[in-house]
This record gives structure tokens, sequence and C-alpha cells, in this order.
């Protein structure tokens, strides 16, 4: 016999769905409330089991009855398992430090006191995949050259070779032949990959870091001056480095995978 995908009693329960009407004497509107069913469905349970019929009819839909389709529906979940796995992968699992280096910037605040017509900060980070290294640092504009400025402050600091840069498509990363943070990359030996044009979401290590350091830096410390930011935002990354688990590394700090990745027998 074929149950109907739908069905929500079993015999059974329809046998004391009967019974508890005519027995019990429970209204229909007690036995929709009790079965959790529809009021057609109650009926017609009813009228059945004046001919003693508890059973569970086969469903009158052959689509459901057919072995093909649930072979095609099968096959269908298979792919979009296989699908989600492989960009998982791909997105993830980054085997060593310095294989890609997300990076992204984000204009920051005004300070109290300030201006809304003084020149805003800029506050450029790049994050290691696969131990979650940060790096942070606040430039005064978002140009090509704050963002090469910021790639020679992170290749002096970074104790290991970085292999490729994943960014959005936006100019401080992209342009012509002469652009400054391209041609540092060039020199220096690194791959530059970029996010599908108009979805910089693709990016979301870089963007996730950002929203961390917002919510745990920026808005929860009262600043004195540009300078204090600046001050604050070391502090911050020291700790996010040293201090701070993270879910995606097993619960380890960044410091700790890469001592896990260069000295094993250590932790």
């Amino acid at each position: 016999m074929t149950i109907h995908k739908r069905t929500r009693l079993t015999p059974i329960q329809r046998r004391e769905l009967y019974d508890d009407y005519h027995i019990k004497r429970l209204r229909i509107r007690d036995l929709i409330l009790k079965y959790r069913v529809s009021a057609p469905t109650v009926y017609k349970i009813l009228k059945r089991g004046r001919q003693r019929d508890f059973s569970v009819h086969n469903s009158i839909n052959a689509r459901f009855r057919m072995i093909q389709y649930g072979l095609k529906r099968l096959a269908k979940v298979e792919r979009e398992l296989e699908e989600r796995l492989k960009k998982q992968a791909l997105r993830y699992n980054k085997q060593y430090p310095g294989e890609m280096m997300h990076v992204d910037t984000k204009r920051l605040p005004v300070l109290t006191g300030e201006s809304p017509k003084d020149a805003p900060e800029y506050l450029f980070v790049g994050i290691d995949d696969f131990s979650r290294e940060l790096y942070a640092a606040i430039l005064p504009d978002k140009t090509q050259y704050s963002s090469s400025a910021f790639l020679d402050q992170v290749l002096v600091e970074c104790p290991y070779t970085i292999e490729q840069i994943y960014s959005d498509n936006g100019t401080e990363y992209r342009g012509r032949e002469d652009h400054a943070f391209m041609q540092l990359c060039t020199q220096q030996r690194i791959e530059q990959r970029f996010t599908r044009v108009k979805t910089p979401r693709t990016n979301g290590k870089a963007e996730r870091v950002i929203r961390t350091l917002m919510e745990g830096w920026h808005r929860k410390t009262r600043f004195n001056s540009r300078a204090h930011r600046k001050v604050e935002l070391i502090r911050f990354v020291n700790w996010y480095n040293t201090v701070k688990p993270h879910k995606g590394i097993n619960d380890l700090t960044p410091m700790e995978q890469l001592i896990n990745y260069f000295y094993p027998t250590i932790l």
C-alpha cells in the first residue's frame, strides 16, 4: 500500500477518532483540535468508519506513487547536497597560512565633536583564511595608494608568505596596469582574486570581521581623538588574535592555530 505523503493519521488513530465521537461523544471541534486535522478529514473518517473502514487509502496522485518520481527527487537532493559541499570546500578549506588572505575596506564614522564635513578615515582589514589572523589599519582615504600602504604594512608584520589576495572589485584593489596595489602584488608574487561583479558578499570572511570590529571595538569605545581610535584598534587586533576563540578553527585563537601548524608538538 502506498500512503499519501500528507497523511496525518494512522489506522489506529482513525479508529480512536471514530470511538471518541461515537462513544466519548466528543464534538467535531474537539476532534479537530485533538488530532490536528481539518473538518473535512474528520467527516471523511467518520463516514468510512461506519463501514468499519479505518485504512489509509492509496494516494490518487499517480506522481507520488511512481518509483520514477522518487528516484528523480532523490537525484535532485543528492545534486543539491553535492553542490553545497563543493561550495563549502572551495570557500573554507584552506590548508596552510597565507594560502589566501581576504581584504576589505570600510569608511569609519565621524567621531564625537567632529563635523560631518571633516575628511573621513577608512578601515582596511586583512584576514588569513586558514588561521583567521587579523591585520587592520586606519588610513586617510580609500585610494590605491592607501591599499598599497596597508598591504606593505601587512607584508612587514606577517610571518608567513601570502600567496593570494581576495578582494571585491573596488578601485582601491583593481585598476589599470600602473595601479599601485596591483603592482605591489605583482612584485611580491601575490595572485589577486576578485569577487564576482556586484556580489561583494562572496568575500564573507572580510565582511564578517569588519562587523566584529565595528561591534567590539568602535561601538563600545569612546574615542578622545583619531589617534586614540588607532591605539584602541591595535589593542583590539591583539585581543582578537591571541584571546578570542573562533568556531571556524575548532575554538582556537588565530595564534594557537598558527602554533599548531608551525610547531605541532608544542600545544
